[in-house]
């Protein structure tokens, strides 16, 4: 069943000496529960795709659907989109965004106080999702206290405080060595496999991208199903 689909979408930034458009009518559909991977040339439009799936940014035109209903309707206004954001998307980037003055734990409570869950509440959900990722142990470190990919994990715990239906996740091993990046693409399929949580993963790292189910090539701003 299609968690996720794309409809048409165009992309264009309205730069000082002319427009440029990065993506031009791409289709495609992300079924629930599955890995999906993003793959192209630097430059390719993969980033602004996944901005644009997880509500980041606003289409030129087109849409996209998301358990059937349009993610951009006609008059949705930022707030909107920001709780549809932190309620149902996770987000993981290629460097990990966690504040440095807060604790591993602080780091990751922060969706879920954004989401108005008290303080007890969101500490609750924090320290379980970190423990499932095995950084139990790592609660009181601070960010430049623990390694690159504990770094990244704390990430994907903070992305999966919500308990989310689909993880957006933008080259989450681009900075990490070979080692550290198959630990790191072993937790998604992990998560993937006992919570049955959809990921969409942006990534150059061809060997990686063949593990998972179904494959989008991006060109020039085109998308192509290559798997």
């Amino acid at each position: 069943m299609a968690l996720i689909e794309v409809h048409d979408l165009v992309k264009i930034y309205l730069e000082a000496a002319s427009p440029v458009t990065v993506l031009e009518d791409v289709n495609m559909q992300v079924d629930s529960g599955r890995m999906v991977g993003i793959t192209g040339e630097s430059g390719a439009g993969k980033t602004t795709l996944l901005y644009l799936l997880g509500a980041l940014e606003r289409p030129t035109s087109g849409n996209v659907l998301f358990d059937g209903r349009e993610v951009f309707p006609p008059g949705i206004d930022d707030r909107e989109l920001a709780q549809f954001r932190n309620r149902r998307i996770g987000f993981v980037f290629q460097f990990h965004g966690l504040i440095p003055e807060f604790d591993v734990l602080e780091n990751t409570m922060m969706p879920a106080l954004i989401a108005g869950h008290t303080h007890d509440e969101a500490a609750r959900m924090a320290r379980r999702s970190l423990e499932e990722l095995g950084l139990g142990e790592r609660l009181d470190h601070k960010p430049g206290e623990i390694s690159g990919g504990e770094q990244q994990r704390v990430a994907f715990a903070r992305a999966m405080i919500m308990q989310p239906e689909v993880v957006l996740a933008d080259e989450p091993t681009g900075n990490l060595d070979e080692e550290t990046s198959e630990k790191l693409w072993q937790v998604m399929f992990d998560i993937n496999q006992s919570k049955g949580t959809t990921f969409v993963v942006v990534t150059h790292n061809e060997r990686l991208a063949k593990r998972m189910d179904c494959i989008y090539r991006l060109s020039l701003g085109h998308v192509e199903r290559i798997a």
